[in-house]
């Protein structure tokens, strides 16, 4: 009867938990079931981790008409990728929630001036010669951090997964499981709108690297629970 009952608790408790949803970059027509807009000529690669879709660092970049975590209140967004050296700043996966009034994804007055009032999430890195460091980002009505650690770097040309989690209170980023760092945000759900892959949503900042898979999970994954390595 008690093996009975843990059983049935460890499944109810499987159960309540949310299910992520999952993008691999393995073609460039359809990603995760949602048509694609491909800009520039990125290609489907095979590595030792799968397919992956690598961009070239000046005009190769992919928009997907989804915003996989609009509506959460809690979130993990994961992505296994390689960077490979290239331009300094690089905002290589951007996940925005649409203008209802405009129709943008991203503030016009943005290459002029750097302010953009859309709330959005980020995945960016910083290039300083043969390594990189992460720059986990959210923006929103009364939020706006990003979680960057000059001093926390990594070897570019090879494979990683990175993370940015939020549990209610506090916002962490993660590379291959280890704590980058964390700070505390009133978060706010995100409406709905799309993503860029390999550029910024309006075409700034360009990837130079590849890409494999990436999760969107509504509530706080801990390391244990991340996508692995292959």
């Amino acid at each position: 009867m008690l093996v009975a009952l843990v059983v049935c608790g460890a499944a109810a408790l499987a159960a309540q938990k949310p299910a992520g949803l999952i993008w691999t970059f393995d073609r460039l027509e359809n990603i995760g079931g949602y048509k694609t807009t491909v800009e520039g000529s990125p290609k489907v690669i095979d590595t030792p981790v799968g397919k992956a879709i690598e961009f070239d660092g000046v005009d190769d970049a992919i928009w997907i008409e989804k915003h996989p975590l609009a509506g959460a209140t809690a979130f993990s967004f994961e992505a296994i990728f390689r960077p490979d050296g290239g331009a300094f700043e690089q905002r290589w996966f951007h996940l925005a929630e649409r203008d209802k009034a405009t129709g943008l994804l991203a503030s016009a007055e943005h290459p002029k001036t750097g302010q953009d009032a859309n709330p959005r999430f980020l995945f960016e890195i910083r290039v300083v010669e043969k390594s990189w460091y992460l720059d986990a980002f959210v923006n929103g009505p009364g939020y706006n951090r990003a979680l960057i650690f000059k001093d926390k770097l990594h070897p570019v040309g090879q494979w990683y997964h990175v993370a940015q989690t939020y549990d209610g209170k506090m916002f962490r980023s993660y590379v291959n499981g280890v704590l980058q760092g964390e700070a505390e945000i009133a978060f706010k759900p995100q409406g709905e709108g799309a993503s860029s892959v390999g550029t910024r949503i309006n075409r700034r900042n360009y990837f130079k690297g590849a890409i494999r898979q990436a999760r969107f999970t509504p509530q706080v994954l801990t390391p244990g629970e991340f996508l692995r390595l292959k």
